[in-house]
């Protein structure tokens, strides 16, 4: 999951303040749907229809489908989303649940908020996802759910978790940066038992503000879900009696919004494929390594465009002075996050993910961008690292 992010595009995580190049560029792709967005507003606004409702289930409805599920309930955020789907799988306190250590922060916090402890594993160097042939050594007798990151847009290998986690483990996806990914003929929010998405604006699918949604095709997952969003739900949703309930609701207009976003999406989605691939033949031959290609019989859809790098922090700056604006994704391992010393890991325990926070550096991709713009990333790349290595 990504940290919130300005309107203007630009990550928070940035080195520089006034750039003419930003992270992301959110009005490329909402300034054509204008005119829809404003008359779905004055619409909904004219009917006082703002929560829950029709548009909601029609937006539901839609999402399940491009999922490839039976199931959508959407929520207030991608946070919530997974909390409740945890909570829906009836984990929590004395339970624990497996993630990867080089997730966004609000993965753990869920599980944590759920009442379980999250428990981390190393991610394998060449995917930047969790490694199941580390998983194992994770699970004991506690664990209850596994949690595999589809990071930055690319499908962790969901299949061989499964395979590690055996018949009793079920797998929830933090599908939050990889709307339309794919994996064979299957996307990404149908490859386990449950998915929690985020919408949060500068996601592949992003709403005016926050939102998330569930998806699953299990029916009384979703019921409890559609009651732990709304004050106990409704008689018949299927949330266990014990359960605390409470609000996280998806608004209507942030789902009306969706709805008119998503037949565009997998458009969007090529145009950051083809963005990634400008980059990979434009960064050829510089000192950096390029994100990992599509994983076997699946798809990327590049979220972000994330390299890494020797002194990372250097070159940020020196991208900066040159109106390029960069993002750190993650720039802590979970377990060196402040406030999360009480799991009892430490420095060393995550070698590769630490590896990789410490040179990961996200470079300009949304769609709309130029083949232009790409070529000056690159050019400005190519001064500098030349520059620190004339060799």
């Amino acid at each position: 999951m990504t940290a919130p992010e300005a309107r203007a595009g630009v990550d928070p995580s940035a080195t520089g303040q006034a750039t003419s190049l930003p992270l992301v560029d959110l009005a490329r792709s909402l300034d054509p749907l204008l005119p829809e967005v404003h008359a779905t507003l004055d619409r909904l606004a004219a009917a006082g229809a703002f929560s829950l409702g029709p548009e909601l289930e029609a937006f539901e409805r839609d999402f399940a489908a491009f999922c490839g599920v039976e199931h959508c309930v959407g929520v207030s955020d991608g946070t919530d989303a997974l909390r409740l789907a945890l909570l829906a799988m009836d984990v929590g306190a004395g339970d624990e649940v497996v993630t990867a250590a080089n997730t966004f922060i609000g993965t753990v916090e869920a599980i944590a908020q759920a009442g379980a402890r999250p428990v981390l594993v190393d991610i394998h160097p060449a995917t930047g996802a969790m490694d199941p042939q580390l998983l194992a050594a994770a699970i004991g007798p506690a664990t209850r759910a596994v949690v595999p990151v589809h990071l930055y847009g690319r499908p962790a290998p969901v299949a061989e978790i499964a395979a590690a986690c055996g018949r009793r483990i079920p797998l929830l996806e933090d599908a939050a940066q990889a709307h339309g990914a794919t994996v064979g003929d299957r996307r990404t929010g149908s490859l386990g038992k449950v998915a929690a998405f985020s919408f949060y604006p500068t996601k592949n699918l992003g709403a005016l503000g926050d939102g998330g949604a569930v998806v699953t095709d299990d029916a009384a997952i979703a019921g409890a879900v559609r009651a732990l969003r709304h004050h106990q739900g409704s008689a018949g949703d299927g949330l266990a009696p014990t359960r605390v309930a409470g609000t996280a609701r998806l608004d209507t207009i942030q789902a009306a919004v969706l709805r008119l976003k998503l037949p565009h999406l997998e458009r969007w989605n090529e145009q950051r494929r083809a963005a990634a691939a400008r980059y990979r033949v434009a960064l050829d031959g510089l000192a950096l390594e390029l994100p990992p290609h599509d994983p076997r019989d699946g798809r990327h859809v590049y979220h972000l465009f994330v390299v890494a790098v020797e002194r990372r922090d250097e070159l940020a700056a020196a991208l900066d002075r040159d109106g390029v604006a960069t993002g750190i994704h993650y720039p802590r391992p979970v377990h060196r996050e402040p406030g999360w010393e009480w799991l009892g890991y430490r420095e060393g325990d995550f070698p590769a993910a630490e590896s990789a926070a410490a040179r990961v550096l996200s470079l300009p991709l949304f769609p709309g961008i130029t083949d232009a713009e790409v070529n000056r990333v690159a050019g400005a790349l190519r001064r500098h690292l030349e520059r620190a290595d004339p060799a």
